[in-house]
């Protein structure tokens, strides 16, 4: 054999048993800071907070930058953002007075007003301080009738949730209402509100793999629980999760979709029927992703291409309609399922090679996309007219991020967003003329006057052109201190958006900021998505330094005065570029971030990420995964810039476990480390605006000081 093919063959068995045991090895030395809530662990987080915290607030600037940060957050003339429910606009809304929050609500003609008379519905302050229990505000599902609404509340802000049932006349909670305990459940009413379709934790075997439901049930008003609630559908252990979803459409009827999600990007969907079963599977390829309802249709973008029958191809990326009433029962097992009329497929839309639809909402008389073409955004309202779908593109302004706010399932009614890096946020009211109104406006919350935004292209390593934006000072004479920020993952789509917390605390001292649109992400549509997805990963890697490499070459910055900036994915992407190119950077700020890429489908809600990182149970998978898996390949041997870690105890997403470990590791191979974990907020680290104003005051004055700004 090869010398070559046996080099590969020895590296593949030694992948497969660092991932064997669940990837439990006694080759890691800090596998005791997974145990997140150990007497130990928690000593060492303690000790780690408390040396950071002492050096970066001890710095002259960090008491203004959080002053500064939490007078925006908690300013009363930010715009209340709110969704849409019958005459009503719902808002929850935190503030130094209520720095938990309150739920509440206006009437849709007092909400234009420059004050709206808010009505308050629940103090989240209040319940805490009487139930002695730590809420965090995770949202409310309201019946079609308005009368009551499912609440989900989280002790310290982790996805798992505690589900009570909320009356809208008294303002108060059910004590024999649908109340579900602590879990990661999903809920939400059916046909008024004496019926709930649900999807919590059973018991043993009841969830996935991955830590969500997989069997959903209905629980009908007095009825108990568990298996005494009538099985609607039962999913797989090994899928992502099974949850149900309901559209309310007063010119139709409630259209109940049960969504098995097999992968993170590929479901099947199955109509929940009079019977309080799931019917036939809906015609669609795995791939679609199911948006809304309206008027019997259902709402689809689809990831990849679908050939039909009569041969049409509906190219990725398009959105497109289905009417529920034409689907027939189809073979469950074939991942190409076609309806029973290829002409009952209606194309609603498709985008160009430069363009992706990034929002889709449906509302009582329209569908609205928020579409973008090279990263720039407009919004489109869709209407079925005689039978045949018309088009039109909403008068928004242009040259920046456009977003649906709101759509009302039983109005005319919706809401949008214009914003970008130098322009605060608008939001427009549209009565259902399709022509939208600016109704509110955020004041600015610095002098962008000096500044300036530029979009220019860096090539990549297999020659591909990256886009990314640059905001900085008119007059710059030479290179600034930078941060470079980027996601890269999951479709997710980094836009333009005017910060008051990187205007404040970065522009407005001279500092550059730079946006990256890397492989990953879904600025360009499915395919930039896909060009980054398991075995291809590196290119968002090389991406991501290809702009950092650009923009030193365009004398914007130095290696010296350049730092990056990434959470969640964003984490795994600037933990993997300090470890494979040390040399372009400066400092590093990576928050709750996936960091151990060998071991991460065991850790939090890991196994759900397999399709897009694919699983190192594999040993090709992991030969792979361990080529830029950032804790297997930091190195006491290398020089890495300095790395600030932030993470939160509550995240049962990702958890701290990732940084932990990292910071341990290199800390122990002598590089400069700095590390902070929040206590609570969940994956968002911050809980209240004291919490987000501590993180980020904590986090730019860390990039300020190394970076020389």
């Amino acid at each position: 054999m090869h010398r070559f093919a046996l080099l590969l063959l020895g590296l593949l068995a030694a992948i497969a048993a660092i991932a064997a045991d669940k990837g439990k090895t006694v080759e890691d030395p800090y596998l005791w800071l997974e145990d997140i809530h150990s007497a130990k662990a928690t000593e060492w987080v303690r000790e780690q907070n408390a040396r950071s915290v002492a050096a970066l607030k001890a710095d002259p600037s960090y008491q203004k930058n959080y002053e500064s940060i939490l007078k925006v957050l908690d300013a009363t003339d930010r715009i209340p953002y709110g969704n849409l429910d019958h005459q009503y606009v719902f808002n929850f809304w935190q503030d130094a007075e209520h720095p938990k929050g309150v739920w509440r609500r206006t009437t849709i003609t007092d909400y234009a007003n420059p004050i709206p008379h808010w009505e308050i519905l629940l103090d989240l302050d209040k319940l805490a301080a009487d139930e002695k229990e730590n809420w965090v505000w995770k949202g409310a599902d309201c019946a079609s009738t308005l009368t009551r609404c499912l609440i989900s509340l989280s002790r310290g802000g982790g996805d798992a949730v505690v589900i009570r049932e909320f009356d809208l006349s008294t303002k108060r909670f059910l004590k024999d209402g649908f109340t579900l305990p602590e879990a990661k459940s999903n809920a939400t009413y059916l046909n008024g509100d004496d019926q709930v379709l649900f999807g919590t934790d059973f018991g043993p075997g009841s969830m996935t793999s991955s830590g969500y439901p997989r069997i959903v049930k209905l629980w009908k008003r007095g009825k108990a629980t568990g298996d005494k609630a009538i099985t609607v559908y039962e999913g797989k252990p090994t899928d992502v999760a099974s949850q149900v979803t309901v559209f309310h459409d007063p010119k139709w009827f409630d259209t109940a979709i049960v969504v098995r999600a097999r992968s993170f990007f590929e479901s099947e969907y199955f109509e929940v029927t009079l019977d309080a079963d799931a019917g036939p599977r809906i015609p669609v390829p795995l791939s679609a992703d199911l948006k809304g309802a309206i008027g019997g249709q259902l709402i689809f973008t689809l990831r990849d291409d679908w050939t039909l029958p009569d041969g049409r191809r509906v190219a990725k990326g398009s959105l497109i309609a289905l009417p529920l009433h034409k689907t027939k029962a189809v073979d469950v097992n074939k991942s190409q399922d076609l309806p029973t009329d290829a002409h009952d497929v209606a194309v609603l839309y498709t985008p160009g090679p430069h363009a992706s639809i990034d929002e889709v909402s449906t509302g009582r008389d329209a569908v609205y996309a928020s579409i973008y073409d090279n990263v720039v955004g407009s919004v489109h309202a869709f209407r079925l007219v005689d039978g045949k779908w018309a088009d039109k593109k909403l008068d928004l302004p242009a040259g920046g991020s456009t977003h649906i706010i709101s759509t009302n399932d039983f109005g005319s009614e919706a809401y949008f967003s214009f914003e970008n890096f130098l322009r605060p946020s608008t939001l427009y009211a549209d009565k259902g003329d399709d022509r939208p109104v600016e109704i509110k406006s955020l004041p600015a919350r610095f002098d962008a006057s000096g500044l300036e935004t530029e979009q220019f292209e860096a090539t990549s390593k297999d020659g591909t052109k990256v886009p990314y934006f640059v905001v900085r000072r008119k007059d710059a004479e030479g290179p600034a201190p930078t941060i470079l920020y980027g996601y890269g993952g999951f479709e997710i789509s980094l836009t333009p958006s005017y910060s008051a917390n990187i205007g404040r605390l970065w522009l407005a001292k001279g500092g550059t900021y730079v946006l990256a649109n890397i492989r990953g992400g879904g600025e360009l549509g499915p395919a930039w998505h896909e060009a980054a997805l398991k075995t291809h990963r590196q290119h968002a890697f090389d991406d991501f330094a290809a702009v950092a490499a650009d923009i030193e070459r365009r004398g914007i910055t130095t290696p010296a005065q350049l730092g990056i900036m990434g959470g969640s994915n964003g984490g795994l992407l600037v933990s993997t570029v300090m470890t494979q190119h040390p040399e372009l950077l400066g400092a590093v700020v990576c928050q709750v971030p996936l960091i151990d890429m060998l071991r991460y489908t065991h850790i939090g809600a890991g196994a759900s990420w397999i399709a897009e990182y694919g699983d190192p149970a594999d040993p090709k998978m992991a030969a792979y995964i361990h080529t830029y898996s950032p804790y297997q390949n930091v190195s006491a041997k290398k020089k890495y810039p300095p790395v600030f870690f932030v993470t939160a105890t509550s995240d049962d997403r990702v958890t701290p476990v990732h940084a932990r470990k990292m910071a341990a590791k290199m800390e122990a191979q002598g590089h400069s480390v700095m590390f902070y974990e929040n206590t609570d907020g969940g994956h968002a680290a911050a809980a209240n605006h004291k919490q987000a104003a501590e993180m980020w005051a904590l986090s730019f004055v860390y990039l300020a000081r190394e970076l020389g700004l």
